[in-house]
Parts: C-alpha cells; structure tokens; sequence
C-alpha cells in the first residue's frame, strides 16, 4: 500500500486565511522576541505554515487580558450571551467547507469525518447558547421557619482551557461554549500541532460580536512552559483540560497549589463487548464506528474487543472485509476513509503495540503494518486470539488497529473489562434487555455504549471514572463546571 500526496487547490488559500498570531485582549499580536513554529500536513510530513510560539510571558498577558475583561463580563445579560453563541453557529456552518478542509490539512483526518466534526462543534455553542438563560438558583424557607436560604449561580471566573489534536474545533467549542455561556472569561491553548481550527474559531467569535478579552488564544510548542506559570499565577480560578492522564495528573498537581476548580477530560481504554445474541450486523457497524472514528484516535475509540466464543470467528471475518475495503489516504480527497496518524511519534507507537502482540501470539487477520509512502499512514489492522498480557490490552492504541479476545462467562468477561485504571466509555451488543441493563451497571466508565457504535453527542453528559477523569462536559451538567454556587442565608424575618 503506497500513499500518495497530490495537492489540492484550495488549500494555500484556506490556511493563508487564518490569522497566524496569538489573540491576547481582542488583538492579533506576535509572540515575545517574533517566535514561531512550523505546523505539519501529517499527511505528507510537510510544512503547512507558521504560527506565533508563545512565551510564558505571553501567557500571562493572555491571563491578565482574561481577569480584566471578567467582571465585565460576568454583569454580561445571559440573553446577548446566548445570542453570541448563536451567531458564532451559523457562522461556523456558512463557513462548513473550508473549516473542514483546514482541519483535514493540519490533522489529517478525511473531509468527511472533518465535515462531521464542524457539525459537531457548532452544535456546542447552539446547545450552550440556550443554556445561558437557564442558569438557575434557589429560595427556601429556612426548616425552623426564622429565616431564608438564597442560592445563586455565579461565574467562577478566569478560566484555563487546554484542547488535544484529535478533535482540534469540537475540543474548544465544548469547553469554550459554557464558558461563554456562564459568563467566564478564559485563555485557551490549542494542541501545538493542530492550532489552525482554534485560530480561525476566533475570526468567527468576533464577528459574532464577542468583547474583546473574554477569550484570549495563545499558540505554543511547549505547553507546559506555557501554562504552569498561568496555573500558579492565582489569577485564573478555572482549569479545563482534555488530554492524556499522565498530563492530566501533573496539571492536577499544578492547580493544587492555587485550589483551582479542574475539569479533566482523559485517557480511555474502552472495552467493546459483543455477546452471543447479538445482531452482529448491527455491532460491526458500531465496531467501525467504535473503532476508526477519526482514525482510531480517539479517547472513546474500542481499544479492547471481546467476542463470545459463538460468535467470535464469524464477526472477525466480518470486521476484517470491512477494515480491509477501507481506501487508505490524504483526507483531502472525498473518496478517502482514513487518514494518516498525527504524527512519526504516534505511527511509531501503533507500530510497537501491534508488533508486541504479535510477538505474544496474535494472528493478523488484515493490516498489521504501515502503508508504504511518505506521511505517517498505518493499515486498517484486526487481530484475533490477542493474549491479555499484550500492551495493547492495557495501553490506549489510538490508532486504527482492532484487538479480538474471545470469552465463554459473562462475569469474567465484565471483570476483564473493569480490569484497567480507566474508565470512560464501554460498548456493548446483546438483545437481551436483562443482560443489557446488567452490564451496563456493572462496567465501571462513565458512559456505555447500548447496542450503538458512539456516545458523544453535545446534549449529552460526556467524562468518565477512575483514571478518565474528573466532572462532565455537554449535556444540562456542561455548565456547571463554569458556575459556582453561593449560598445567602436571610435574617430577621
């Protein structure tokens, strides 16, 4: 399989459109001393463009630039939030295919998928466009009947956003969304290699009529310099992180010092069950989806398949034709289903997981390797028989690579599941109503997958347990990690 890299039109175009600087204070400025880096097509290795390496300095004027503009803000009428946001969706959209082409260039995933992901992210600022007028409170009769209890809802203040790679527009608006929405103001640092969609999302905000302050964007190659002194600083109140848990807990350990409120959104290693009385054409088709949305990389995509004995051979011949058909690509062409991993680290990893467990006994039944050519592409793999003790049984792939395990005991199976410090998203087929609500009680994650292939939706509680993190994004709950609650007791009457 060779890859080939031809060149789109449209696409100098595209990225020569997006502002290349940090938005500090409602102005596009340099970076300390002009600093830049170079963001990369994993598709061909390349060069794309240059953008502003922001120094810890620089961060600390984005942060003073968000204490300034917080009381203001906070006093903000939640109806002309709303309406911001609102405006900042149909601008999203009106601006569909472009948008999804320069996600495409700088993450590599296929216009198809990148289509899907501007859909998704704007449906963020629609849901928290509405929530902005439903932030609610409380008043009671105190129980002895001498006084009152008031409970408000206040913003919790300056707030430090941290976006991956993976979902380089969705990641922001998810968490820029409530943000706005609560009347918090915040700093965001978008991943070092995917900071194009952040950057052209604030050409969007503006023209939405967003005051200047209440969202700063600063670019970097070093996240952690960047951000510890931020963090430390005791001016932000507010750390929102989605990422790897390694990184999640040093950043946790950071916000310690200034007992920042923390949202993280982590690792994953989820389990995709597929019980005897299952629709197995239903749950290859929540398999594909579980397994190469976006690639593979993904924090809820299957890591670890477990298929009853039954049925295991006949829906491993399946999911194998299926990963098999799929055209390998640069995403900008609409024909291409897959795309290339982020990065030469990434490629080189999803190659030693897939080589370790074959060395532990796992028979490759389609892939196995990476496509021959230049960017960083790796076959669509299934493997079957995979062994428990093999690093891909316990390590996040985030590749396109599919593990099969077969089981007998349902107990077992579900104790193999829980059998990790993870636990954000689990997947299961049976068209047993007991069973299904069984297992879906007894798997430790913060949102199962019941007989369907994908869980993210905005309206919609999104984290998980353990490991995976801490508090929720979307959903009715979304906003309350950018709200603090205050209790007035009344006197005297």
């Amino acid at each position: 399989m060779t890859i080939s890299a031809p060149q789109h039109p449209r696409e100098a175009t595209v990225v020569d459109a997006v502002p290349k600087q940090l938005f500090i204070g409602g102005k596009w400025r340099p970076a300390e001393a002009d600093r830049t880096y170079e963001v990369e097509d994993p598709s061909t290795g390349r060069a794309l463009c240059s953008v502003a390496d922001a120094s810890p300095d620089d961060g600390l004027a984005a942060l003073a630039a968000a204490s300034e503009a917080q009381a203001r803000w906070a006093k903000h009428p939640p109806r002309e939030r709303g309406e911001i946001l609102r405006r900042a969706y149909e601008i999203i959209m009106s601006r569909h295919e472009d948008l999804a082409l320069l996600m495409t260039l700088e993450m590599g995933k296929p216009l198809t998928e990148s289509r899907a992901e501007i859909t998704y992210a704007a449906e963020f600022f629609r849901w928290f466009a509405e929530e902005a007028v439903r932030i609610g409170g409380d008043y009671a009769v105190a129980p002895n009947g001498s006084g009152r209890f008031l409970v408000m809802r206040q913003p919790v203040g300056p707030a430090l956003l941290i976006t991956p790679w993976n979902f380089p527009l969705a990641m922001g608006t998810r968490k820029i969304g409530p943000a706005i929405a609560a009347g918090c103001t915040s700093v965001i640092k978008p991943a070092h290699q995917t900071p194009l969609s952040m950057l052209a999302l604030v050409e969007v905000l503006q023209e939405a009529g967003l005051p200047d302050g209440v969202l700063n964007v600063v670019t970097s190659r070093s996240a952690g310099q960047l951000m510890e002194p931020m963090i430390r600083d005791g001016r932000a109140r507010k750390l929102s992180f989605t990422g790897s848990t390694a990184v999640g807990r040093k950043l946790i350990e950071q916000s310690a010092d200034q007992v920042l409120r923390v949202s993280m959104e982590l690792g994953g290693n989820a389990p995709f069950l597929v019980f005897p009385d299952a629709d197995l054409d239903a749950a290859v088709d929540g398999a594909m989806l579980a397994k190469m949305r976006n690639v593979g990389e993904a924090c809820t995509a299957a890591n670890r398949f477990y298929v009853h004995a039954d049925v295991a051979e006949e829906f491993s011949r399946r999911l194998a034709e299926r990963m098999a058909g799929l055209q390998v690509g640069r995403g900008v062409s609409d024909d291409v289903q897959v795309g290339p991993l982020i990065d030469d680290a990434q490629l080189n990893k999803v190659t030693e997981l897939v080589s370790d467990a074959v060395e532990r006994g796992a028979e490759v039944v389609t892939g196995g390797a990476a496509a021959d050519g230049e960017g960083y592409f790796y076959q669509p793999t299934v493997l079957a028989d995979v062994p428990v003790e093999a690093r891909l049984s316990r390590e996040e792939i985030f590749g396109p690579v599919a593990p099969i395990t077969t089981f007998t005991d349902e107990q077992a199976v579900i104790a193999q599941a829980n059998d990790t410090e993870y636990g954000l998203v689990s997947y299961l087929y049976t068209r047993d109503l007991q069973r299904a609500l069984r297992v879906s009680e007894e798997l430790e994650t913060g949102m199962v997958g019941l007989n369907q292939g994908i869980v993210s939706n905005p309206a919609a509680p999104f984290g998980g347990v353990k490991h995976s993190g801490l508090g929720r994004e979307g959903g009715k709950v979304g906003i309350d990690e950018f709200l603090e609650t205050k209790y007035v007791a009344i006197g005297g009457l």
